[in-house]
């Protein structure tokens, strides 16, 4: 049975699947985790643990010096990614009911679903197209994207912007995983070597216990309006991100709008919020679902678009120039 091969085949699949058994179960047996115990509680409700490992596998992941050695292309992308979500983040405190928008097409959007849509790139996503359509120090980006992974950036921006308030010691505590494991990860490689692959592998059992948070009548509820929050994700972060690309990184704008997406870790992140500050948890599974929703959209849109940018104009400068370089020692 090849079931890796087709969850993988769904844009998202590997956070999105076992996010959809889980919300399964806690909507037909919410009991399960009490009535069975022990360790298959602990699987069901284990999503804060199970996500510290995570992000401590994934600082570990992250090398400095390769870091760096994309950082005009990266930095680019990453930067302007988050300079729009805390635009838009200081835009929705200003207009947004604080909570949630309770009644009509828009019942269920918040500041922190939107927030959560449009700071985290889904670097898998964006990696695998500049493969294709872009340069080595573009797919390279992909290293950097990480450090949008996890709620630091999300925090950030939240408590920057109003919408949210952080005790110092909260926000070192959500952030303190991630950071000894990119001390450890950049001072033995061959930690680095052992954590990394961790990280790909925690990515359905946390998935999973987040699903058992999530009532499908919620995502019922949200997904027409999800779908819509996922297309604004690509046109409100899109634009910005191909001039970038363009006036600054030296790319043709496909690297940008291939970071146009959500990111599948940014299910997560309401979550991890509400487990901060109480009085956000009502609008958690809301924000979750919509989330959910937008991440599926972007991944299913955005190869599209790229595909098309990159008929439309063409390789970037660098291939251009390699295939000049090429040529003239060929002839």
């Amino acid at each position: 049975m090849k079931i890796l091969k087709t969850v993988e085949r769904i844009p998202g699949g590997l956070m999105l699947v076992p996010l959809l058994l889980g919300a399964l179960c806690h909507t037909f047996t919410p009991w399960a985790g009490k009535y069975f115990g022990s360790f298959t509680n602990g699987l069901i409700t284990g999503t804060v643990p199970i996500l510290a490992v995570w992000f401590f596998c994934m600082g570990a992941s992250i090398n400095y010096r390769s870091a760096g050695m994309v950082l005009r292309k990266s930095g680019t992308i990453v930067l302007t990614k988050i300079i729009v979500a805390w635009i838009v983040g200081f835009v929705c405190v200003m207009f947004m009911p604080k909570g949630m928008i309770q009644a009509g097409f828009f019942a269920g959007l918040s500041t922190l679903a939107i927030v959560t849509s449009m700071d985290m790139t889904n670097g898998g996503l964006y990696a695998s197209l500049m493969q294709q359509y872009g340069t080595k120090e573009e797919a390279g980006a992909f290293v950097l994207t990480s450090i949008e992974s996890g709620p630091l950036v999300t925090m950030m921006i939240l408590g920057s912007t109003g919408a949210a308030y952080f005790e110092p010691h909260v926000f070192v505590g959500a952030v303190l995983p991630f950071v000894i494991g990119f001390a450890l990860g950049n001072l033995d490689p061959e930690l680095r070597a052992l954590f990394s692959p961790a990280g790909k592998i925690m990515i359905p059992f946390f998935a999973f216990a987040l699903g058992n948070t999530i009532n499908l009548a919620v995502i019922g509820q949200t997904g027409v309006l999800g779908i819509l929050l996922g297309l604004t994700v690509i046109v409100i972060t899109g634009i910005p991100l191909i001039i970038a690309d363009r006036t600054i990184a030296g790319g043709n704008g496909a690297a940008g709008l291939a970071a146009s997406s959500t990111a599948g870790a940014a299910v997560t992140n309401p979550m991890i919020v509400g487990q901060m500050i109480p009085e956000l948890q009502p609008i958690v599974p809301a924000a979750t679902a919509l989330v959910a929703t937008s991440v599926v959209v972007t991944s299913v849109v955005v190869p599209i678009i790229t595909a098309l940018w990159y008929k439309r104009f063409g390789a970037p400068k660098e291939n251009l120039e390699n295939l000049r370089v090429a040529t003239h020692h060929a002839a």
